[in-house]
């Protein structure tokens, strides 16, 4: 106690010899990710897949997982098939401060949809976990009935002026911006918000597609109603290059912090 009745936290000095030296709060990294979670096994616990797939990163860079819960129509970007974080994964995370990312992407959103899904979006509803989004209007819905939601823009829909990414940060809080973006560095200079930009860290066969048919197709098919998987590159020419990764310190150095990875699909254009 101090000479004022207060707990004296004054440091004591590291006795000379001893085998610890003082601790040091750590910094906060340079970049953190989202990183995804397609294709695990639900019931493979969270950690051991994080070790598994994402082992180059400490889990202070890793700030939230993205893939699907329980089954929804609202789902988009890729096909839905199994539920890939179970409620324990989420749990977990979560008292790990580590965020789930829940990718209610599709193009096609109606109201009676949006109100069956309803009970996902409660049992989540966390300040931690965030909804990627690319209707608007299931955007707004989800704001005024859920507001401790962070509410992500999709890349799916493909913000590829200044203008567009003002407007669409005045209603999400960050949006991911299409993997071109990452070549134009003069236009990546003059974003404006760049700590609600969230960039990707790898890209694949979107990199280069010149009209994305795939992502309106898997909108229809999670509907559960019909229709088949489209895919451009039978149509329209392109440079396939596969996997690539991008070096981050350059976004860096331009104030860009938060990234987006991907998992590198073996002997495929794409990743998931």
């Amino acid at each position: 106690m101090n000479p004022y009745g207060e707990p004296d936290t004054r440091r004591k000095p590291v006795p000379e010899g001893s085998v610890f030296t003082a601790a040091v709060a750590p910094t906060a990294p340079a970049a953190t990710f989202t990183v995804s979670a397609r294709s695990k096994n639900p019931d493979v616990p969270v950690f051991a897949f994080l070790r598994r797939q994402y082992g180059n990163l400490s889990l202070r860079e890793i700030d939230s997982l993205f893939g699907f819960v329980q089954r929804s129509t609202l789902y988009g970007g890729r096909m839905f098939s199994n539920c890939e974080l179970s409620e324990r994964d989420v749990a977990q995370l979560n008292n790990a401060d580590i965020g789930v990312r829940i990718p209610m992407s599709n193009h096609f959103v109606e109201r009676h949809e949006y109100e069956k899904s309803l009970p996902i979006l409660k049992r989540y509803h966390n300040v931690i976990n965030s909804i990627i989004v690319t209707n608007d209007d299931l955007a707004r819905w989800i704001r005024l009935d859920f507001p401790r939601y962070k509410l992500d823009g999709s890349v799916i829909k493909n913000l590829k002026s200044h203008r567009k990414i003002d407007e669409a940060l005045r209603l999400y809080d960050s949006v991911v911006l299409p993997m071109r973006l990452n070549e134009d560095f003069k236009f990546l200079s003059e974003v404006e918000q760049k700590d609600r930009i969230i960039l990707f860290a790898n890209a694949g066969c979107a990199l280069t597609c010149p009209s994305k048919l795939c992502y309106l197709s898997i909108s229809k098919l999670n509907k559960y109603q019909g229709g088949e998987f489209q895919c451009s590159q039978s149509i329209k020419d392109r440079d396939l290059l596969g996997m690539v990764d991008f070096p981050l310190e350059p976004y860096i150095d331009m104030g860009f912090h938060h990234f987006k990875l991907l998992r590198a699909r073996p002997n495929s254009m794409t990743g998931y």
